[in-house]
């Protein structure tokens, strides 16, 4: 499996197109074996031991894959929440039950086809589990530059919710250095298949 090439100076829209031009030489083998690795380490965390809410995401493309993930966790009984994207780029939640209740929706994406909950829902999760294409020492997640994971995180910011923030990413993009913006949000891990990074994250 590839890795993007290290960072040094290199800007946010440089950062994006070198490592989903790495991301688009995987093969499905790859992209299994990548979501198989990332499952149970996630998995074994102890933030996630005997946690009832988590809220994840469904991967798409050649993002590193959820769907193991999914279903474990709901096997284990505990409520999965994932996203439903609205208009103005922010996100509304509904429960996972199951690859069979999810529908495609815009920008390639698929969501849960049940109830929606609110935006708020997302505060009530024990566990969030983020997209990303790279992140670094700080905890400086990039995204793909809509903004709606950073609202996410200012939205459990503001309400004082503090459940475990982890980004899931392939080896190679966790990174010496993001360039950082006013409104970016620090997460406390990533989860690659080779395993955990932790980071001591101080917001200003």
């Amino acid at each position: 499996m590839g890795e993007p090439e290290a960072v040094g100076n290199r800007s946010k829209r440089e950062l994006r197109r070198a490592v989903l031009s790495v991301r688009r030489t995987l093969t499905p083998d790859d992209l299994q074996a990548a979501a198989r690795s990332l499952a149970r380490h996630v998995l074994e965390l102890p933030e996630l031991t005997g946690v009832t809410t988590v809220a994840a995401y469904v991967s798409v493309g050649s993002e590193p894959g959820t769907g193991p993930l999914l279903e474990e966790l709901r096997g284990r009984g505990v409520r999965v929440l994932l996203p439903v994207l609205q208009e103005d780029n922010d996100l509304d939640w509904a429960v996972y039950e199951g690859p069979e209740a999810l529908v495609p929706a815009g920008r390639g994406l698929r969501e849960p086809s049940g109830a929606r909950l609110d935006p708020e829902a997302v505060t009530q999760a024990d566990a969030v589990l983020l997209p990303g294409l790279a992140v670094d020492r700080s905890g400086l997640r990039l995204g793909r530059g809509a903004g709606c994971y950073d609202r996410v995180l200012a939205r459990l910011a503001d309400r004082g919710a503090q459940p475990a923030c982890a980004v899931l990413l392939y080896d190679g993009e966790v990174v010496d250095r993001i360039e950082g913006e006013e409104h970016d949000r620090r997460v406390q891990m990533a989860v690659t298949p080779s395993g955990v990074h932790r980071f001591r994250v101080t917001e200003s």
